[in-house]
C-alpha cells in the first residue's frame, strides 16, 4: 500500500492487534488488499529489506523496532528515507480496537505518511570553560571530578568550615553571583565579595581580600549551592546544571552529562519573528506585550518599537506564538500551516475511512507517548473516536489550531498536561478561555475545550471512557493557507457559517486579538495621532475630508491608539464582526472642516480651531489683539503673510544690513583713484614747522 508516494509496511506485532488487510486499505483509500506482517522485526526482515531496495520512501508502522530498521538500512547503505508511526499503543492495543479501530489507523497512517519541512538550526559552541559553583565540600568534590574533562573553575559563595584540599587542582575563588546571562557556550556572570583563596589555609580556606563587581565568561555553569536558580526556567537553560546537592545521584548525572558537553550543538530554531508585524509599541507608546508577559526563559526582550527574541535562549515552549496577535511570531517546529495541514489530513482521512465524533487528544512527545503507552500496556488504552495528536509544546498551540481543530470535525479538544508545566499554563489557558467563548457564543456549548492535569494513567483513561459524546460541527475542507490571523479567521467563519446559533457579533473576553475600537466623538479633536500610531493601518484618515476611519479585520486590540490618544478617548471592544462590514473602512468621526477667512482653503476642523481660539484668545501674551486672533483662523500660508503685512512686533527687527560684495569694494577703490591729485593735497594737513632747535645730530 502506498500513501503519498510512500510504501507503508504494517504489521500486526505477532496477532496482538488483528485487523484485515483489505478493510485497512479501504479505509485508507488504497486499491487492493495491504499485506499485513506478522513479525516484520525478526522472522519477515527481509519484507522491510525488500522495500527499502525500491528506492521509494517507506514508512513503517511501528516505533519500537525503529533502531533494528535504521541499523538494517545502514548495514545494506541504503539512501532510502524511512519514516515511524505508532499504531499499536495508539490505536490497535484497546479494548476498542480490531474493527473499531480501522477509521483511527487509517487516519494516523494518512498523517504519518505527510511531508514535513525540517527546522532551521542555531549553533552553539562551547570550549569546555566550567563554572562550579557551590558552598561546601560537595562542589569541590565535583569540580575534582570535572578537572580532567574540562576547564574548570570554583566559586564558593559564602563558604563555611571548608577544609582546604590537599593539591589545588581547579582555582577556587569566593564570591556570589550577583547576575547571570547567556545561554550554552556564552554565559557572563557578574560576582560579589570575589576573592582568591589564600595559599595558606589551614584549618579552613581563608581568602584574600574581596572586591565587588567582578565579571566573568564561561561555556557551561554546575549550580550546587541549593538556592535560587541564575536563569527563570532553569531546566530550559542549555548548559546549566541545577542539581539538588542533597541528591548524589543527580550530582553525579549532571557530572556525567557535562563532561561531553565540549564541541558544537545544533539547536532548532523555534520561532520564525517577523518585526514588521509586532504592534509592541509606536513612538515610545508601549502597546501589545502579550509575548514578553508570557515566556518563561526571558528570551524576549523590548527593543524599541519591536522585540529582540534570542533564539539561543528561547526554549521553544511556543507560548508566543499562542498568544501574539498578529503572527510577528510564530512557531516553526513545526509552521503553524504544517502543524494544521496534519490536523487537517488527520481529522479528514478519519472520517472517509468511517468514523464518527472524532475527540482530539493533544499531547507532547515525551511524557504525552508515555501516558498513551501506559494506559495501552496496562489498561484498556485510548478509545476509538480518541485521536492522539503530538505537537513538540502544548504551550504552542493558539486559537488559530483551536478554532482549526473544530473547523475540520473535532467534537472535543483535550490537552494533555506534562508535570512541571503549571507555571506556563497561563497563555494557553487564555486561549482556550477564548476558544470555548467563541463556541458557547456561536450554539456549540461549552466545556469542549479541556485540560487534563491528572498524572495517574488510569485516570486519564477513566475520564476518555466517561466522556459524553457530542456532535462534532460539520467538517470543512479550507486550505491551511496564510499566517496565524487569516488560518484562524478562516475557521472561525467557517464554524459561523455552520453554527447552530450563528450570531454576526461574537463578544470576546479581554484580551482578545479580534475587536473593535470605540470613539467618544465629544471629546475626540480628530488629531489623528492615533492613525500614526496604528501598527496594522487599522485605523486610517482621509485626505481630502476630516475623518477617521476604521477598519475592524485589521485590529488586533493592541492598545497602542488607545495610550497613544491624547484626550484619552478611545476604548477596546474585543468581539469578532463575521459581518461583511468588518472588512470595510468605516467612519467612526468626522466633522466639518475649517476654512480660511483669508483664502477659504480648508484647513483643520472647525471644533479643532473654535477650542484653539477659545483657550487663547486673550489669555496669550501673543494673541491680545483682534488682528493677532484673526490669524488663528489662516492657513499656514495666509499666516505667514498676515504676519508681514501687519508688521507684527513679533517678527519686528532692526532693518537686515545690505551685505558688501566685492564689486563694493572695488568700486570704491576705483572712485578713490578717480579724484584729482590737487583735491587730494588741499586735503593733506600742512608740514610741521618744528621749534627751530636742533638735536644735536647731522
Amino acid at each position: 500500500m502506498k500513501l503519498n508516494k510512500k510504501k507503508v509496511l504494517v504489521c500486526d506485532c505477532e496477532g496482538t492487534m488483528p485487523f484485515d488487510g483489505k478493510a485497512l486499505a479501504k479505509a485508507c483509500g488504497a486499491e487492493g488488499a495491504v499485506d499485513v506482517n506478522t513479525q516484520l522485526c525478526r522472522a519477515q526482515l527481509a519484507n522491510f529489506q525488500a522495500a527499502i531496495g525500491g528506492g521509494e520512501p517507506v514508512l513503517v508502522a511501528c516505533t519500537q523496532e525503529a533502531p533494528l530498521f535504521d541499523q538494517t538500512a545502514d548495514d545494506a547503505d541504503s539512501a532510502t528515507a524511512v519514516g515511524y508511526t505508532n499504531i499499536r499503543e495508539r490505536a490497535g492495543w484497546s479494548a476498542e480496537g480490531g474493527k473499531a479501530a480501522m477509521p483511527k489507523i487509517a487516519a494516523l497512517l494518512a498523517e504519518a505518511a505527510l511531508d514535513v519541512p525540517p527546522a532551521r538550526t542555531v549553533t552553539l559552541a562551547s570550549e569546555g570553560t566550567c563554572l562550579v559553583y557551590g558552598r561546601d565540600e560537595t562542589a569541590i568534590e565535583a569540580a575534582r571530578q570535572l578537572a580532567g574533562r574540562l576547564d574548570v573553575t570554583l566559586l564558593l559563595s559564602e563558604p563555611g568550615e571548608v577544609l582546604p584540599p590537599a593539591q589545588t587542582e581547579v582555582p577556587i575563588f569566593k564570591g556570589t553571583v550577583t547576575q547571570a546571562k547567556g545561554h550554552l557556550g556564552a554565559f557572563e556572570i557578574t560576582v560579589k565579595g570575589y576573592a582568591p583563596f589564600a595559599v595558606s589555609s589551614r584549618r579552613q580556606l581563608d581568602f584574600e581580600a574581596p572586591r565587588d563587581n567582578a565579571a566573568s565568561r564561561c561555556d557551561l555553569i554546575l549550580d550546587l549551592t541549593g538556592g535560587a536558580p541564575l536563569f527563570p526556567a532553569p531546566e530550559k537553560r542549555d548548559g546549566y546544571f541545577r542539581p539538588d546537592p542533597g541528591n548524589p545521584a543527580a550530582v553525579q548525572r549532571a557530572l556525567f552529562d557535562l563532561a561531553d558537553m565540549v564541541g558544537e550543538f545544533e539547536k532548532p530554531r523555534y520561532v520564525d519573528y517577523k518585526a514588521d508585524l509586532c504592534a509592541h509599541s509606536r513612538s515610545g507608546i508601549v502597546g501589545c506585550t502579550r509575548c514578553l508577559d508570557v515566556c518563561p526563559t526571558s528570551a524576549i526582550t523590548p527593543a524599541g518599537e519591536v522585540v529582540a527574541i534570542d533564539p539561543y535562549v528561547c526554549a521553544g515552549c511556543g507560548t508566543c506564538s499562542s498568544v501574539c496577535p498578529t503572527g510577528a511570531a510564530s512557531h516553526v517546529l513545526p509552521s503553524s500551516g504544517a502543524l494544521l495541514e496534519r490536523l487537517r489530513t488527520l481529522l479528514g482521512a478519519y472520517y472517509r475511512a468511517g468514523g464518527e465524533g472524532a475527540r482530539l487528544l493533544v499531547h507532547d512527545p515525551r511524557h504525552g507517548e508515555r501516558m498513551i503507552a501506559m494506559m495501552a500496556r496496562y489498561g484498556r488504552g485510548l478509545p476509538a473516536r480518541v485521536l492522539p495528536f503530538a505537537v513538540n509544546e502544548i504551550t504552542q498551540i493558539g486559537i488559530d489550531f483551536l478554532a482549526a481543530a473544530f473547523a475540520y470535525g473535532a467534537s472535543e479538544l483535550r490537552v494533555l498536561v506534562p508535570p512541571g508545566k503549571a507555571d506556563e499554563l497561563g497563555g494557553l489557558e487564555q486561549q482556550i478561555g477564548l476558544a470555548e467563548a467563541a463556541l458557547a457564543g456561536l450554539g456549540y456549548g461549552e466545556g469542549r475545550v479541556g485540560l487534563i492535569g491528572e498524572q495517574d494513567p488510569e485516570a486519564v483513561e477513566a475520564g476518555l471512557y466517561d466522556a459524553e459524546l457530542r456532535e462534532p460541527p460539520k467538517a470543512g475542507g479550507f486550505l491551511p493557507m496564510g499566517g496565524k490571523r487569516t488560518l484562524a479567521m478562516l475557521a472561525l467563519r467557517h464554524l459561523h457559517k455552520v453554527a447552530p446559533a450563528p450570531t454576526d457579533l461574537l463578544p470576546l473576553p479581554e484580551g482578545a486579538p479580534f475587536g473593535r475600537i470605540v470613539i467618544d466623538t465629544d471629546g475626540c479633536t480628530l488629531c489623528l495621532a492615533c492613525v500614526g500610531a496604528c501598527p496594522t493601518g487599522a485605523i486610517g484618515d482621509n485626505p481630502d475630508l476630516p475623518q477617521l476611519r476604521f477598519t475592524e479585520e485589521a485590529c488586533v486590540q493592541c492598545g497602542i491608539c488607545r495610550n497613544t490618544c491624547p484626550e484619552k478617548v478611545i476604548t477596546l471592544e474585543p468581539r469578532f464582526n463575521f459581518a461583511g462590514e468588518a472588512r470595510a473602512a468605516l467612519v467612526l468621526n468626522e466633522e466639518e472642516p475649517f476654512e480660511c477667512v483669508r483664502c477659504g482653503k480648508p484647513f483643520g476642523t472647525k471644533s479643532s480651531i473654535e477650542r484653539i481660539v477659545e483657550q487663547l484668545a486673550g489669555k496669550h501674551s501673543m494673541f491680545q489683539d483682534p488682528a493677532q486672533i484673526e490669524r488663528i483662523k489662516m492657513c499656514d500660508d495666509c499666516r505667514v503673510v498676515h504676519q508681514f503685512e501687519t508688521k507684527d512686533e513679533v517678527m519686528a527687527a532692526a532693518p537686515r544690513p545690505i551685505p558688501r560684495t566685492t564689486d563694493d569694494y572695488i568700486r570704491e577703490r576705483e572712485a578713490e583713484r578717480a579724484k584729482p591729485a590737487d583735491a587730494g593735497a588741499a586735503t593733506k594737513p600742512p608740514p610741521s614747522k618744528g621749534n627751530g632747535k636742533g638735536n644735536g645730530k647731522g
